[in-house]
Order: structure tokens, then C-alpha cells, then sequence
């Protein structure tokens, strides 16, 4: 018997209440049976038990052949061999075997077509038109179905046409296309049903014939059962095949709970020993199968299921027991049959009728049989009953039930003639396969127990308990958010959709965050010899992923270019003005564009020709007006919809002196247009709506919201029972919810302080087939499971609300950002959805975010974001968290002039007001990192002219010493930090406060130490600061001028007083006002340099640029070297330094001499050294992946 479902319930229908009414019931599918079954739920209490019933229904033809698992059909064609572009194979078949062939055809090019059953599921193999005989590369194989060999009827279809195929196994449908090198399917001589016979082998079969029945079966519209029944030529049958379904007499059951199911039944004792057999099927890796007592307490035997294999236990009666195994991962859910068998002292147990998985113990008593076997569990009052479980009940199904031989009737045990039970459902196995469809999403791993199923999400880039949620942000800007530094990253475009994430680079070194997607070519490429006949062609392919992968990135930004770089001599580009293009490049559309970088599309013109400075005004290119002289056209190409570039043709480079050079850069987006998508909800009557949220089997709600208000409705979306909605229920709670036919479901996540303070907070809400989840800023997340067997698709037909819900009440007021639902986002700027009092933007973004600018930075509202200013601080880059360092050589001054106190608020630059912005303080406040191995060094020095100064100065013993003159006349404060050498060539971090008279120092991770001045006076006002060594030292103390003698040699970073970065001035603008650089300051990455040796000059790029002016008339140079600069920078740097070790002391001369030397050495190079390296400044370093500049320590 099968029941009856709905949406994989159990199906209750109601009856009628009195003796008259009629309640009318229509099935959600049609219903093929030969029986209906009908069975009593509860009876009306107020009167007599009675019922009846009419069912209405239409004729059914029903052709049947039944197979026993040694016999075929086959159909025999009239011509030697049948060619066919489309084929239509429909059949219905029921086994209670799981292997099985029941179609096979095959031609001698290669051709075949199989379907079998194997271990419960369908297999489809096909192959069109391959030499190779069933090569591994040609043929296709398609699985689809489970536990098929329930011996109820299964419906199959096949339609092939050309090379794509449809194959259907009840409701479940599989589209695929098949490998091979034709559209026809040749098949010679014959087709077989239910099995391959081996020709001239009569009887004999290639594979394990079918086993069961097979109903209406069709090929290409001819019913082949009907040929076989009416003996036609066409049909020869092999074996014995009959035309009725035999209906086999198994009465199967199905143990339904983990604790409570069992089946008690009886036998007699025998004195020859023990037997006993049966079959069972499970999802579950744990479980009883059996228990008996044996006779006159010789022990108890035990069979059990334990981590998927077969255990036997004999339990003895004194202390010890007998343990055997045999098999694995046998809750397959597949049949598995058990015999266990005791005679005199030997027990054995077989599994799957396999001699050789036989066990067999050895008992010193002889076996005899109890009167007793419970199978699957035991009954609550285990003492009484002598039953033993050491694991789990079992939940399952089991059958072919003999004990001692005999079969027992179990119809017998369901009348209440035989033994006892508890928790069972007889003649049903209620088996069913969770992973069937795999819900599992992002090709997640099913696997399943006999209630619920998991999800491996291993791999897959995805996690949750349906491997729905992406493990990586949706874009760049999320990830800058986040307080992410430039580097590779993998991004999620759609989110939980179904595209997979892809790497890219995201450059957060600017004020917008740059997503890079690079190609198999981004090198500059030298073309020679082509015409339009035969052009040059090249295609790019993306290293970040598929093409629909890159269009969500593109889709998402704000902005998306690619830079275009054609260099030619006696080679046109575009034949502009009226000519037919040379070359043209083609972009995701797969159109021809005729446009170049810096144009717009439609118009056949480069950059010089849109801005209208051609070196030639009768041409739009440069290149068009065929010099004889190198020259280039370049520019950017910024129209989305036509990006990324995937090929480029150029057909003018065959003339004499012809010549040109290419580069296509990568793919560069900036913005997010989703992640500050922001609307402002203004009053309680506020709202947007969309269309239909469609999510049946998973959905997933992101959103940040600031509010005010203590209550209201984010979103809502009904259908006409089912309903989602997300709310804020309290000033301090947020209500997940919904209904698929269930009852409602909620989810709930309490905040220990307020949501409604006017801060940005994050929710994030899912629901899918196991559970519902709500997560609220950084709170724990709450889970819920929901019903294993119930309704589970959320089918809503109203629009989409945000902000309210469709009652008009709690609406929600202030504002909502970045909103995702599913893997849809919804746009809440102007022309998406429908607008209510609603604004774009929600202000309000350093409130929240602020505490991202580290080191002082300052947060800046912007219009959909913010940025953090750092002029103020000592550190660089997005948020104030780069470190400025530079090095010092022997002699190497910065002096940073500090104005007197006047107001900061006057019209300046607010790289001047940065600089200006120190006033007279009431304190000190200090903070530097420093590496040097030379002792005595002076740190640190700021002084006033009056002979106040204070100085951090590394002593000969490399302890630490800070000194404090207030006061002329005295005598000034030294306080020493000794605790270890600070002349280790080790980054040290110093922080120095005073507060009046208390002075703190702390030394990297030591304590804070506390020192106190007898004094708080303050420092007088036109104070200056020095780094390095202090040129004019009268009246500087003896102390301070030893450790001056040399200054400071070795690594400065982050150098902040109070509000000034005199080291960030002096490297970022050296020729501002305040700031006096004397001798070679080299910026330098002090926490990168550890190894090196800082007794010698670091060579790193310094403050001058040394690069020269790229002449664009020469020819190329990177298609044959691309390092040749960095090579050349090499020797230079050897060159000199070994100058500088023989000749010190005419240094200024040399480095005159050098500086003349590499002037003539770049006009001698030209184009050929710098062509690449300026393509490269231009791009790559926008990209931050520059190999024009690097860093050598020598």
C-alpha cells in the first residue's frame, strides 16, 4: 500500500458531521490503483460508527508484461539498422529489485542507448555517433529517482531530439544535452526490454535482468507489449514472459519512532538450534534489529546496526559476550537481508545471502532457541520482557520475517492474532528519500537519517544548514567596510544566488574601492603582417570567472572601465573619418564595436577625436593619420553594457615600415550600488513596495536600519494563507516571521541595549526547508528548526512592502539601507518600486561608522558613504591605518616649524589646515615607531626658542631616555626606561603623554609607567621639532649633543605630536612651509625591513621621481624584456653605492654627475626602456600590483 500525500504530508481529508451532509474531497494529482484503501482517523463521538464513501474516476488501458528477472522482449526492426534524429520512449514499471536492465539498444559506430535500474535509482546512458566504442569522453550518463524497488508503479519518459534530452522519472525532470559527434542515434538490428541477451548465447544476459513489471510501454509510438500479446513477427521473447502482473505476498512494516517501536513475536522453542532471517531498509546509522533470549539463560543474542555496520552480540549469561561484524554503510536505504542461524556451539550471521560476509563465533554451551524475538526496539517494561537495546531503536522497514524456516503472516500481527507491537505502520514501508530533490543548494552534498537530512558544504564556498549563505562579501566596498586592505579577494555578486564567487583584486589605496578582474594578456603585444584578409586576433579570457559572472560584478558597480592602448606606425586604427575600421574589438554582446577608448559607442572615433585634439584634425585617431613616426591612441572604455573586452582583430600592419603594439588592460569597477542604497522613510504613512517576493523553498532578507521609533515594519509580502514579514516588535527586539502552511513561525533576537538609538544596525533573516534563522548586528544568532514533515513552500501573490505592513500599522519611520532578498536586490533610489513619502539617502554614516577612521582620522559624510580624512593623523590609506615610515641616513634632518596659536578656521587647503592646525597645547602628547641598531641616537626633538626642549634619546647601552626642560634655569628631568635594548634593529613603538605634571611612557607591550615633573609649566610658544639630527645645536645640552653627534640613523614611522605628522608633511609635501628637509629622506616600510642591515643605505624609491618622460615616438620594448627597468635600477644602485664607499667625500659631485648620467642614459633608452614601465604607471599602479617600483635591500 502506498499513502496518500500532499506536499509530503500525509494527507487527512474531514467527513461530514450529521447524516445528510456531503463533503466533497479533489485529489491534487490523478490516482492510478487498483485498490483504495481507506482508514478511520477518529469517528464522531455523538454518534454511531459508520461511513460512506463514492469515488468517481475514468477507464485506464493498461498493457502489462511481467519479467522474471530471466527473460526479454525484443523488438526487431524491419531494416537492418534504425537512424533516428528523435526518439519518445515512455513506459511504467514496479520491481522489489534494485538492479535491473529495462531498455538496451546499440549500433556498431558507438551508438546505444541504456536504461537500468541500479540500487533503487535509473540510470540513462547514451551516446550518439562516436567511433570510439563507448569512450569515457563520448558517452552521457544520467542518474535520477531513488528508492525505485518499492514495487509501486514508477512512470518513465525519454524524448531525445537532435542532441538535447528530457528524461522524466515520476514528477522529477532532467534536461541535458549528450555527448558525441551526431544528432542520430543509430541502432542496429534490435531493441531489448528487461535484458541484454548475449547473441547466440540462448539465455544467457550481459547484465542482471529486470525483475517486475512493465505497463504501457512505448517506443516512438509503437506499444510494444501489445505486439508481444498479439505474437507479432517484430517482437521474439526470450525466457518466460507473462502478461499479468504477479502480485508477490510481502507485507512489509515500518518502525516509526527512535524510542518506541518494536514487534514482539513469539515462537516455540527448539533444542536443534536457532534460525532466524529477514530484511530491512535505513537511513539511520544506529539501531536495534533484534533481541532474543535464549533458552534455559544461555544469553541473549543481539543483532544490531552501530555506525552503519551489522553487529552480533551474544551476551552471556555469566560476565563477557561474543561480538561479531560484518558489512558497511549499510543504512544505504537500499534492502539488506540478515540470516542468522546458532547450531549446537557455533553461531553465524550472513549478510546479503554473500558467503563470503559470513561471521561465525564459537559458544562453550550449546544454542537453543527462546520463545521470544522482539525486532526493532523494546517494550517500556524491558525487565519484565528480558528484550535488551544497548543503541537506538530502530527506524526503518523490514520484511521476509522467518523464524525457524517459516514465514510469519504479519497481517496476522496487525488483526491482533500474534505477538504485540508498539509505533508501527503494517503493510507500508514508509521509507523516503530527503535527498530526492537535493535541496542541498550550490552543489552541497546530501547525505540523511530516517527524519531529516544534511548538507555537506565543503568546498562549495558556501555554508548554512542548506549551503545557502555565501562565506564571502558581495563586493569590494563591503569588504573596505569591513577595514579590509588591498588584496585578492573572493566576491559573491548575487549572494546566495546561484552564481559562484569569483577572485578579484579590490585597490582600497584611493578614495573609491577599485575591483580588478585581469585577462591572459595584459602585457603590451607587437603586431606585424596583418591584414584585413587574414587579420591578427586575440582573445582574452578572464582568470575572475564566466562571463556571467563578470556582467553581476559589472551590473553591480557604480562604474566599470577598461583601458585601450594602440600604438602604431604606419598602421591605422579606425580609418576614420568614412573608411571601413582596421580594427575593432568585441565585447560580452559578441558585436563588432568600432569605437575606441575614450569615445562613446556609435561614434567610429578614438579619445583625440571625441575631445578634438588630434595631432591630424582631418582624422579622429591619431593612428589614422598613418605617420611614419610612432604615436598611440588611448583612452578608456567606460560603456557597461559592452565590457568586459573578450576579443580584439587589427588588419593594418602587412605595408612596408608597418608596425603597431597593443595592450588591453583589466577590467576595473568601482561602487557598489547596493551596499549604500539607502531610503528614508519619513512618516508613520511611508512605504515602497515591489513585486511578488518569489522564494518557495529558501529566502533570505538582509537590510541595515536606524530608526527613532520604538516599533514598526521593515518588510511584509502575504499570500492567501502564507505570509513573511520582519519587524521590529520592541525598541530592543526584532521579530523574524512566517507561515507556509504550518502555523506561524517565529524567530526572535533581544537586544541588551536600545535598536532605536539612530544608529546603522545589520539584520539578516533566512528561512529553508530545515530552519529559520535571524541574526541582529554582532548578536548571537538565533535558530530554529522547523517541521521535518509539514507544508514547506512559501507561496505569497502580494506585492512586496517595505516599511509597512499592508494593515497600515506599526510603520516603520527613518531608514533602511542595503536590502536583499534572496538573491534579488531591491534598488530603493528614485525608478524602482513604488514610492510613499520616501526619500533616497539616509544621512547619518559617521554616527555609525566613525570608529573605522583609526589614528585620529576623521570621518567625512558624503552623500551615500563616508571617507575618512587623515591629514591630521600620522597614517595613511582609507582609514588612517597605513604607517608613513621613512629612513634616515648619517646627517638626514627634518625640521617642522610649529606657528604660534592663531585661529585654524581661516580659508586654507586642507592639506594647509593639516599642517597649520597645531595650536599651543596644554600638554604633550607623542607617539613614533623607530628600528636602528646605532647608539647613541637622538629620536625625537622638539624645543622652543627660549632653551625648553624635550628629547627621546636611544643611550649607548640602548636603554631609552626621556628628557623634559621646562624651565632654562633648571637643570632638565631624566626619566630612563631600561627594561631591555632598544638597539636591536626591532620595530619599538613609543608613546609619550603629559598631563601638567604627570609624564607617562610606554615602551611597545611594557607597562604604562608613570613618572612626575616638579612642574607643569608649558612649553613657551614658536616651538620647532626636529627628526634626525639637529643642525643648529647651540645651547643644546651635552647629553642631547652626544646622542646628536650622528643624529639618527635607521627607520622612523608614524610620527605624531600632538595634532602635527611632521614625518607625513615632510614626505608628503616636502616643499610646504613648515617643514625643512636637509640630506636624503627615503620613505621606506620599516615593518617590512626587519632583516634588513641598517648599517648601509636602504635602497628604496625616494621622495623625487626619478622615472622619465615617456617618448611616445619610439618603438616598443616590453614584447621583448619587461624587467629591463628594473635590471638597469639594479646596476645603478650597485654603481652606486660602491661610488660612495670610494668617494665620500665628493658626494654632492657624484650624485650631480649621476643625476646627468641617468638623464642621458633615459634620452639614449628612450621608448625602448620606458614604453612598458609608463603603460604600466598608468594602470598597473591604479591596480596596486606595480612591478615598475619595487623595494631592494643590499
Amino acid at each position: 500500500w502506498l499513502s496518500y500525500h500532499s506536499e509530503l504530508i500525509l494527507k487527512a481529508f474531514t467527513g461530514n458531521t450529521n447524516a445528510d451532509s456531503v463533503v466533497p474531497h479533489k485529489f491534487q494529482h490523478s490516482i492510478k490503483a487498483r485498490f483504495l484503501r481507506f482508514v478511520p482517523l477518529v469517528w464522531n463521538p455523538n454518534g454511531r460508527i459508520g461511513m460512506r464513501v463514492e469515488v468517481y474516476g475514468c477507464s485506464y488501458k493498461s498493457d502489462v508484461a511481467d519479467f522474471d528477472g530471466r527473460s526479454s522482449l525484443l523488438y526487431r526492426f524491419n531494416q537492418k539498422s534504425m537512424s533516428t534524429v528523435k526518439d519518445v520512449i515512455s513506459l511504467k514499471f514496479k520491481s522489489m529489485q534494485g538492479d535491473g536492465v529495462l531498455l538496451h539498444g546499440e549500433g556498431q559506430r558507438g551508438d546505444y542507448i541504456t536504461l537500468e535500474l541500479r540500487r533503487g535509482k535509473l540510470l540513462l546512458h547514451i551516446s550518439l555517433g562516436d567511433n570510439k566504442l563507448r569512450s569515457s569522453n563520448s558517452h552521457t550518463s544520467i542518474s535520477l529517482g531513488s528508492l525505485l524497488d518499492d514495487q509501486h508503479w514508477h512512470s518513465v519518459l525519454i524524448e531525445r531530439f537532435n542532441k538535447q534530452v528530457n528524461f522524466t522519472v515520476d514528477k522529477h525532470t532532467q534536461h541535458f544535452r549528450v555527448k558525441g559527434e551526431s544528432d542520430y542515434l543509430n541502432i542496429d538490428y534490435e531493441l531489448s526490454f528487461g535484458g541484454i541477451p548475449v547473441p547466440g548465447k540462448p539465455g544467457a544476459f550481459l547484465k542482471k535482468n529486470f525483475h517486475g513489471c512493465i505497463e504501457n510501454l512505448y517506443y516512438n509510438g509503437i506499444n510494444i507489449i501489445d505486439l508481444a500479446k498479439r505474437r507479432k513477427p517484430q517482437i521474439y521473447t526470450v525466457g518466460n514472459v507473462t502478461f499479468l502482473c504477479s502480485e508477490p505476498q510481502v507485507v512489509p512494516i515500518t518502525f516509526l519512532s527512535s524510542s518506541s517501536s518494536y514487534l514482539l513475536l513469539p515462537d516455540s522453542p527448539q533444542i536443534d538450534g536457532l534460525s532466524v532471517s529477514f530484511q530491512f531498509r535505513t537511513w539511520n546509522r544506529d539501531g536495534l534489529l533484534l533481541s532474543t533470549q535464549l533458552y534455559e539463560n544461555l544469553g541473549t543474542l543481539l543483532v544490531y546496526l552501530t555506525d552503519g555496520t551489522l553487529k552480533l552480540v551474544h551476551q552471556k549469561s555469566t560476565k563477557g559476550h561474543d561480538e561479531l561484524s560484518t558489512g558497511t554503510n549499510l543504512n544505504d536505504g537500499l534492502w539488506h537481508s540478515v540470516s542468522l542461524i546458532g547450531r549446537r556451539h557455533r553461531i553465524s550471521i550472513t549478510l546479503d545471502n554473500d558467503i563470503a560476509s559470513s561471521v561465525h563465533a564459537t559458544t562453550a554451551a550449546q544454542i537453543y532457541s527462546g520463545t521470544s524475538y522482539y525486532f526493532g526496539g523494546c517494550p517500556p517494561n524491558i525487565s519484565d520482557s528480558g528484550c535488551v537495546n544497548p543503541i537506538s531503536a530502530f527506524q526503518g522497514c523490514m520484511r521476509l520475517i522467518f523464524i525457524d524456516s517459516q514465514p510469519k503472516d504479519l497481517s496476522l500481527v496487525q488483526q491482533g492474532t500474534l505477538g504485540n507491537f508498539s509505533d508501527l505502520q503494517i503493510d507500508l514501508c514508509g521509507i523516503r528519500d530527503r535527498c530526492l530533490p537535493n535541496y542541498c543548494e550550490h552543489s552541497g552534498e546530501c547525505s540523511q537519517s530516517w527524519n531529516t537530512f544534511y548538507c555537506d558544504c565543503t568546498g562549495t564556498g558556501y555554508t548554512g544548514a542548506t549551503c545557502h549563505d555565501s562565506i564571502y562579501e558581495q563586493s569590494c566596498e563591503a569588504y573596505r567596510h569591513m577595514g579590509n586592505a588591498s588584496d585578492f579577494y573572493f566576491i559573491d555578486s548575487d549572494g546566495s544566488g546561484p552564481l559562484d564567487p569569483i577572485r578579484v583584486f579590490c585597490n582600497m589605496t584611493e578614495d573609491k574601492v577599485w575591483t580588478v578582474m585581469y585577462h591572459n594578456n595584459t602585457e603590451v603585444n607587437r603586431v606585424r603582417g596583418s591584414n584585413l584578409e587574414k587579420p591578427y586576433s586575440m582573445h582574452f579570457s578572464y582568470s575572475s570567472g564566466s562571463m556571467e559572472q563578470l556582467q553581476a560584478v559589472i551590473n553591480s558597480a557604480e562604474q566599470c572601465n577598461q583601458e585601450t592602448s594602440y600604438h602604431c606606425k604606419k598602421s591605422r586604427l579606425l580609418n576614420t573619418p568614412n573608411g571601413e575600421p582596421f580594427t575593432w574589438w568585441v565585447g560580452r554582446t559578441n558585436e563588432k564595436q568600432t569605437y575606441w577608448g575614450g569615445s562613446i559607442p556609435g561614434i567610429q572615433q578614438c579619445a583625440c577625436g571625441f575631445e578634438e585634439n588630434c595631432i591630424d584634425v582631418r582624422y579622429f585617431c591619431n593612428c589614422d593619420a598613418d605617420k611614419e613616426e610612432w604615436t598611440n591612441d588611448t583612452g578608456l572604455l567606460s560603456y557597461k553594457d559592452h565590457l568586459p573586452v573578450t576579443q580584439i582583430v587589427i588588419g593594418d600592419t602587412n605595408r612596408k615600415n608597418s608596425e603597431a603594439a597593443f595592450r588591453i588592460g583589466p577590467l576595473r569597477c568601482y561602487g557598489d550600488r547596493n551596499f549604500w542604497n539607502a531610503a528614508s522613510f519619513n512618516t508613520e504613512a511611508s512605504y515602497l513596495h515591489f513585486p511578488t517576493f518569489h522564494a518557495e523553498l529558501s529566502a533570505d532578507i538582509s537590510f541595515f536600519f536606524k530608526t527613532t521609533t520604538s516599533t514598526g515594519v521593515f518588510l511584509e509580502n502575504l499570500g492567501i494563507k502564507d505570509y513573511i514579514q520582519v519587524e521590529l516588535r520592541s525598541p530592543t527586539e526584532v521579530v523574524f516571521s512566517f507561515d507556509v502552511g504550518n502555523g506561524p513561525f517565529e524567530v526572535s533576537v533581544k537586544s541588551p541595549t536600545p535598536l532605536n538609538d539612530n544608529q546603522w544596525h545589520y539584520v539578516r533573516a533566512e528561512r529553508n526547508v530545515k530552519e529559520a534563522s535571524l541574526l541582529v548586528d554582532q548578536f548571537p544568532e538565533r535558530k530554529k528548526e522547523t517541521p521535518s514533515d509539514g507544508h514547506f513552500r512559501l507561496q505569497l501573490n502580494s506585492q512586496l512592502f517595505v516599511g509597512r505592513c499592508t494593515a497600515r500599522e506599526k510603520s516603520f519611520c527613518n531608514g533602511l539601507r542595503s536590502m536583499f532578498t534572496a538573491f534579488i536586490k531591491y534598488s530603493t533610489g528614485r525608478g524602482t518600486g513604488v514610492w510613499r513619502g520616501v526619500g533616497p539617502g539616509c544621512p547619518g554614516h559617521c554616527s555609525s561608522y566613525g570608529k573605522l577612521c583609526h589614528n585620529g582620522g576623521k570621518c567625512i559624510e558624503r552623500h551615500n558613504d563616508y571617507v575618512c580624512d587623515c591629514s591630521s593623523s600620522a597614517y595613511d590609506g582609507p582609514f588612517c591605518k597605513k604607517e608613513v615610515s621613512a629612513f634616515f641616513e648619517n646627517g638626514t634632518s627634518v625640521t617642522y616649524f610649529l606657528p604660534e596659536p592663531y585661529p585654524v578656521t581661516r580659508n586654507l587647503s586642507s592639506q594647509s589646515s593639516a599642517i597649520y592646525a597645531d595650536a599651543v597645547q596644554p600638554r604633550e602628547n607623542v607617539a613614533f615607531d623607530f628600528k636602528t641598531v646605532h647608539v647613541p641616537s637622538l629620536l625625537f626633538y622638539v624645543s622652543s626658542h627660549h632653551q625648553e626642549y624635550m628629547a627621546v634619546i636611544l643611550s649607548k647601552n640602548g636603554s631609552l631616555e626621556v628628557q623634559y626642560k621646562t624651565n632654562r634655569k633648571q637643570d632638565p628631568y631624566a626619566f630612563l626606561i631600561d627594561s631591555a635594548s632598544f638597539a636591536d634593529g626591532q620595530l619599538h613603538r613609543v608613546k609619550i603623554n603629559r598631563e601638567g605634571r604627570e609624564l607617562y611612557v610606554q615602551v611597545d607591550q611594557f607597562h604604562r609607567v608613570k613618572y612626575s615633573l616638579s612642574s607643569d609649566t608649558e612649553f613657551h610658544v614658536n616651538k620647532f621639532l626636529v627628526l634626525g639630527k639637529v643642525l643648529d645645536s647651540t645651547d643644546m645640552d651635552s647629553e642631547v649633543m652626544k646622542a646628536n653627534s650622528r643624529g639618527f640613523v635607521g627607520c622612523l614611522s608614524s610620527v605624531q605630536y600632538n595634532h602635527v605628522a611632521p614625518l607625513k608633511v615632510a614626505l608628503r609635501h616636502p616643499s610646504a612651509t613648515p617643514v625643512n628637509v636637509k640630506g636624503r629622506l627615503l620613505e621606506s616600510n620599516c615593518g617590512a625591513s626587519v632583516a634588513a642591515d641598517l648599517n648601509t643605505i636602504t635602497t628604496t624609491h625616494s621622495l623625487s621621481d626619478l622615472s622619465g618622460k615617456t617618448d611616445e615616438r619610439e618603438p616598443l620594448a616590453n614584447a621583448i624584456s619587461s624587467d629591463s627597468a628594473v635590471i638597469g635600477g639594479v646596476i645603478a644602485v650597485v654603481i652606486f653605492i660602491t661610488l660612495c664607499v670610494i668617494a665620500i667625500m665628493i658626494r654632492l659631485l657624484y650624485q650631480h654627475k649621476e643625476t646627468k648620467k641617468r638623464s642621458s642614459e633615459t634620452k639614449e633608452k628612450g621608448y625602448t626602456e620606458n614604453l612598458d614601465c609608463s603603460l604600466r604607471n598608468d594602470i598597473d599602479l591604479q591596480n596596486a600590483v606595480s612591478e615598475c617600483k619595487k623595494e631592494y635591500f643590499i
